[in-house]
């Protein structure tokens, strides 16, 4: 594995709650802090399906990763917003299925740098790098990934429950834009959102957030749509994460057994092929 960002003394904030220690909370991880675990408990009083979608949102991505890996045939993946390292990772799940896949992790949390450093391990067949670098700065993240991935092949394009996280004066879209533009045809774009109408019960979590100096803003589902322009979405489309192609036997979320308030979790997901 390689890394490429500051390498210079890391400060990591630990007295602020952080979006990707909030979710490695919510996913049984150890990588968090008591502010981190404070606002995970505010989210869940407020959304009691919040560790469901994360679970739900996780589970999405990977199945999407096999898929692009196997049938897609995709064999170079651009995480953007990778957060803190969960097993199985993309780039297990990707090599698992296309040993000589190769894998470039973005983020801009230094406690993500430090763990990535040493848990993002590359196949020998493949590779995988890290760059710290942050979202609203797509052509730094472009020039790096190129040391990695052949950018006039096609390129799987992820960025989970990411861009929700976004202050809306950096344009969202039109980054998202700016990096599938440079992406040659048969790209594929897999997004995850925080979904403005399933959100039931959390219209004050962006003033919670918004305290601790972290921006939060849901998208609806035509906004979450028009991340998709120039794509052609494979199905069933912009779905819950629940119901993107689940897996053949598995529990069905909004089974008794799944636990309480499964069917709304409140997430927009897709996958899109640029044509």
């Amino acid at each position: 594995m390689s890394s490429t960002g500051a390498r210079g003394p890391i400060d990591l904030r630990t007295d602020r709650a952080h979006p990707a220690r909030i979710y490695d909370v919510f996913l049984g991880g150890k990588t968090n802090y008591p502010a981190d675990r404070a606002m995970a408990a505010t989210v869940v009083e407020k959304m009691p399906s919040a560790q469901l979608a994360a679970r739900t949102n996780r589970e999405f991505v990977l199945r999407a990763v096999r898929y692009l890996a196997g049938e897609a045939g995709i064999r170079q993946f651009l995480d953007i917003g990778t957060g803190i390292p969960t097993s199985p990772n993309l780039h297990e799940v990707a090599q698992e299925t296309a040993p000589e896949s190769r894998v470039v992790y973005t983020d801009n949390d230094p406690i993500v740098l430090a763990h990535s450093r040493a848990l993002h391990v590359s196949s020998s067949a493949g590779r995988t790098a890290y760059i710290q670098a942050d979202f609203t700065d797509p052509d730094s993240i472009l020039t790096s990934a190129r040391s990695t991935l052949d950018l006039g092949q096609p390129v799987a394009l992820t960025m989970g429950l990411l861009l929700h996280w976004i202050d809306r004066k950096k344009q969202p879209h039109a980054v998202v834009r700016r990096l599938m533009d440079a992406l040659p045809v048969g790209s594929c774009l897999l997004i995850s959102v925080f979904a403005r109408e399933l959100a039931g019960g959390s219209a004050t979590l962006e003033d919670d957030f918004a305290a601790e100096g972290t921006s939060l803003r849901p998208f609806t589902r035509d906004e979450t749509l028009r991340f998709f322009d120039g794509t052609d979405l494979l199905d069933p489309g912009l779905v819950a994460p629940y119901q993107w192609r689940p897996d053949t036997g598995a529990q069905e979320i909004g089974s008794p057994d799944a636990g309480p308030d499964a069917s709304a979790t409140p997430i927009w997901a897709g996958l899109g092929v640029k044509r």
